[in-house]
């Protein structure tokens, strides 16, 4: 591929200036592969939504000449072959790289195109870059930002702390402690934009991960711009989630806790919510409407004030005498993703304060801990006990009543008539640092005959199968919910039980089963037609209790019906799909 080249003039200095063409996509490289400095590693790279290889057939100082001017370095030291990085995973997007060197991107040399290729893996190149920089350089951001982030921190109480999550062929997984020190960790810190670490944090003291633990023995020289840059070893057969690395890193001081207080509360942790704002010119303290206020606003306040996570969202706050002073409405329509440094940084009216209830009693509060559960539901438990069950009507009398069946279920045949049921397994674990409790006392639980036990929370868990654009074709009515302790790890003890009036929750390393042969364990599909759908689980979906991390109560399957069998295949925990009804 050939660049427009230009010859210009600066007073008596003569130079050319190559520009790549409009057509050349725009990729991004990065170093990958084990056992290796920040400068060296096997060539990956981002082309069209995803990172692949490149195939050392034909490779040449050149091309490595120009892979290392990309990403930052002077030049090329050398290159090698046949995976000596170890064989990367994915696409091979690249294969018989053609380069002048004078490439501004190795998009701009000429290849089979875009994943033409006869190679494997065993032939994925690698190259040395010198360890110097080019002075001022710096990556397209724009493009950059296109890009999921390597490394995030989940679970922790505070700002810059967390339990150590790194991207890998898609997936986020977790890092093995072994080796886990100060450098280490503030390489992590400094990535995200922290200052170095406080603490390195072993034996998963923010919680468990899930999934794939990607890296172990992590070494770093402490100049590493991304802890992916460090040396590390990713077998980690020895490793369990018991052993996640955390970090605790240096914040800096912003001044977001000047900005909001808890006022009345029998302790720091609890209180009414002040906000200072800005109002005709002057700094003045006001409360916060409570209409819609949630544990997820209660979050991003106890966040903000250092306290750790909500443990309640209170919309009445007659009990704490706060400020006199600052008992007018000044914040109103608060409305929060979860994510946010300040409750400023959420959506709100601004000015223009409604609050139709009035501050006063129904001024927002919150009470914070400096722990919380973590429910995370098992995709594979659902994956393999999913199977559907013709169920004749006169054995399902107790889910008419609780309005467990389709609506069509009231015009069907007691005598004769059957409803057409996928049914699952639900294993719920708590992989938090809290057990998890209803959000009602019991004295609000209620007693179901059909179940023979009180049920604690009405909303617990919500059953979709939504179509491929994300319209809701069916629904589990599970009226309601009791928690306990089915199973628990070896070393911890059970500590809830629904039988006889008993406590309810779920303890910290324990799981309740919901299994697929008891009432209401369904969806009923009886008028669902033959097709591709979307099978959805969300825990916790009001977020009446707070937890530590929200983003993994969602378990998703792919599933296929061809009107006698279901298939479900690929769950696996994401993000909530936005549903249609």
């Amino acid at each position: 591929m050939i660049k427009n080249c230009f010859q210009i003039r600066a007073g008596w200095r003569i130079g050319i200036l190559c520009c790549t063409p409009s057509n050349v996509p725009k990729i991004q490289l990065r170093l990958a592969g084990q056992k290796r400095k920040h400068n060296e590693g096997r060539v990956e790279v981002f082309y069209s939504g995803e990172w692949g290889t490149v195939c050392d057939d034909d490779f040449s100082i050149h091309a490595a000449n120009v892979v290392c001017k990309e990403l930052g370095y002077v030049e090329a030291v050398s290159w090698v072959s046949s995976s000596k990085y170890g064989k990367g995973e994915g696409k091979i997007w690249m294969d018989n790289v053609h380069c002048t060197g004078k490439e501004v991107t190795l998009a701009a040399c000429t290849t089979n195109g875009w994943g033409v290729t006869d190679c494997k893996h065993t032939e994925d190149v690698g190259v040395v870059c010198s360890e110097k920089r080019i002075p001022g350089f710096k990556f397209d951001k724009p493009f950059l930002n296109q890009i999921e982030p390597l490394v995030r921190l989940k679970g922790g109480a505070k700002i810059g702390e967390g339990r150590v999550e790194v991207l890998k062929n898609g997936e986020w997984g977790t890092v093995c402690d072994d080796q886990w020190n100060l450098i280490s960790a503030s390489v992590v810190c400094r990535e995200l934009g922290f200052g170095s670490a406080q603490e390195a944090i072993t034996g998963a003291r923010l919680g468990q991960g899930m999934g794939p633990i990607h890296l172990n023995e992590i070494d770093c020289t402490g100049f590493e711009k991304s802890v992916t840059d460090c040396k590390f070893n990713t077998e980690s057969l020895t490793c369990n989630h018991e052993e996640d690395a955390a970090v605790r890193c240096n914040v800096p001081a912003m001044g977001f806790q000047n900005q909001l207080r808890l006022s009345g509360g029998r302790n720091p942790y609890e209180g009414r919510v002040e906000v200072l704002m800005q109002r005709n010119g002057t700094l003045k303290w006001g409360t916060v409407c409570s209409q819609n206020w949630s544990t997820v606003e209660a979050m991003v306040v106890c966040r903000q004030l250092g306290l750790g996570f909500a443990s309640h969202a209170f919309q009445e706050t007659w009990y704490w005498h706060g400020d006199v002073s600052a008992n007018d409405v000044i914040m109103s329509g608060v409305k929060c993703s979860g994510t946010e440094m300040s409750l400023a940084h959420c959506r709100h009216d601004g000015a223009q304060v409604s609050c139709p209830r009035g501050g006063g009693r129904f001024a927002a509060g919150v009470s914070c801990s400096e722990t919380a559960p973590d429910l995370v539901l098992s995709a594979e438990i659902v994956e393999q006990t999913s199977y559907l069950e013709d169920r004749p009507m006169f054995l399902l009398q107790c889910a008419l009543e609780e309005n467990c069946l389709a609506t069509s279920a009231a015009n069907t045949s007691i005598s004769t008539g059957y409803r057409r049921l996928l049914r699952f397994s639900s294993q719920i674990h708590n992989n938090g640092q809290a057990d998890f409790r209803p959000k009602n006392g019991r004295h609000a639980w209620i007693w179901h005959d059909c179940h023979r036990h009180y049920h604690s929370m009405e909303v617990f868990t919500h059953y979709d199968l939504l179509n491929l654009n994300g319209t809701k074709v069916a629904e589990g009515h599970k009226a309601s919910f009791c928690l306990e302790d089915t199973e628990c790890e070896s070393d911890v003890e059970k500590q809830y039980e629904c039988a006889n009036f008993g406590e309810q929750g779920i303890t910290v390393g324990c799981w309740d089963v919901y299994r697929h042969d008891i009432d209401c364990q369904w969806i009923d599909i009886t008028d669902i037609a033959p097709g591709d759908y979307l099978f959805q689980i969300v825990i916790n979906p009001n977020y009446e209790v707070a937890e530590s991390d929200y983003s993994n109560n969602v378990m998703k399957c792919k599933s296929r019906y061809d009107g006698q069998r279901i298939w479900m295949y690929n769950c696996h925990i994401g993000e909530q799909k936005h549903v249609r009804s």
